[in-house]
């Protein structure tokens, strides 16, 4: 029996390739954003997990500067949301607040969005989800009412080839 693929769980997957972030010079104009390619899932809801692993690159010597951990992973949850909010209003976003909210709720049923190994999926030659996390994600996405996930699995900061700080996110 053929199956048909639904191909809007990758287009979240670009969305979050196009949030990406870079250094800029003093006196560059930064180009207007270009909308993502939320089309396939207009009017979902889409469950933003929080990003649990942020590194930086030791020549950048920027340790000091993204300053605690805890913190640093709270603020760049809150810019991305503030990304996704402006350049794709028409997607339902579920953030990362509502997902711990949701956890705490329900503690034996669901586990904490903060202490889930979502930077597993970092690695580009990853087929499939591995389990427990798959059906961890998929019980908080549930919760969450929808059917789609955006997954920040890693930020990190590194020298781009012009020689300033850039953010990668995976």
């Amino acid at each position: 029996m053929d199956r048909q693929v639904d191909i809007r769980p990758l287009v979240v997957v670009v969305a979050l390739a196009l949030v990406g972030c870079g250094g800029a010079r003093a006196g560059d104009v930064a180009p207007e954003p270009e909308p993502l390619p939320t089309a396939g899932i207009a009017g979902q809801k889409v469950a933003v997990f929080p990003l649990t692993l942020l590194s930086t690159d030791v020549e950048l010597d920027w340790a000091d500067s993204v300053g605690e951990r805890k913190r640093a992973l709270r603020v760049a949850d809150s810019l991305l949301a503030q990304a996704l909010r402006e350049r794709s209003p028409e997607v339902e976003w579920v953030l990362p607040d509502q997902l711990r909210r949701s956890a705490r709720r329900s503690p034996t049923v669901l586990n904490d969005p903060d202490h889930m190994a979502t930077a597993l999926l970092r690695h580009a030659g990853m087929t499939a989800v591995p389990d427990p996390l798959r059906s961890q994600m998929r019980s908080l996405v549930a919760v969450a009412g929808g059917r789609y996930a955006l997954v920040p699995a890693s930020l990190y900061f590194t020298r781009s080839d012009s020689g300033v700080g850039e953010a990668v996110m995976t």
